[in-house]
């Protein structure tokens, strides 16, 4: 079984988290200033680094090959995730929305018992299908933005 990617994006490309997010890839979003720190969790924790930051591709982790960094290079975020997508040859459609796109935790399947007093009643009374981030309690429901999000990927990896 291959290794699974996880990623570390910069405030630069930070809009990159929740796309990935979407797809089911675990990616931390790196609001700090200090490229170290950057660079030091993205080795400890096996991630690459995706940024248009080109100074962190300076690095000597970078250039001898012990740290993977992809240097965006769109400011436009569905040009960014075709960019990773292309550049890292992404699976994007076995983990769709299975991770939460907030706090980055993977989702939880919930009973519509288990959330009808979470979900608006109208949510309660259509949906079938739940998930719930065990982190932040998010619950997430395939309604009008799922149905949203899930055209706006197939646009992204039909074009």
């Amino acid at each position: 079984m291959p290794v699974e990617l996880k990623f570390v994006v910069d405030t630069n490309v930070g809009k990159l988290a929740r796309w990935l997010r979407m797809v089911g890839y675990d990616t931390l979003f790196f609001d700090g200033s200090d490229d170290s720190k950057l660079v030091a969790t993205a080795l400890s924790e096996g991630r690459v680094i995706l940024t248009r930051d080109t100074q962190i591709i300076k690095r000597r982790v970078v250039t001898i090959g012990r740290l993977k960094v992809v240097l965006i290079s769109s400011d436009k975020p569905e040009e960014q995730m075709r960019q990773v997508i292309e550049t890292l040859k992404l699976d994007c459609r076995s983990g769709l929305f299975t991770i939460c796109l907030e706090c980055n935790q993977p989702l939880v399947e919930k009973s519509p018992q288990e959330v009808k007093k979470l979900v608006p009643p109208y949510v309660f009374q259509t949906q079938q299908s739940y998930c719930q981030c065990p982190a932040c309690r998010r619950v997430y429901w395939r309604g009008t933005h799922w149905e949203a999000m899930n055209k706006k990927m197939a646009r992204l990896l039909s074009g």
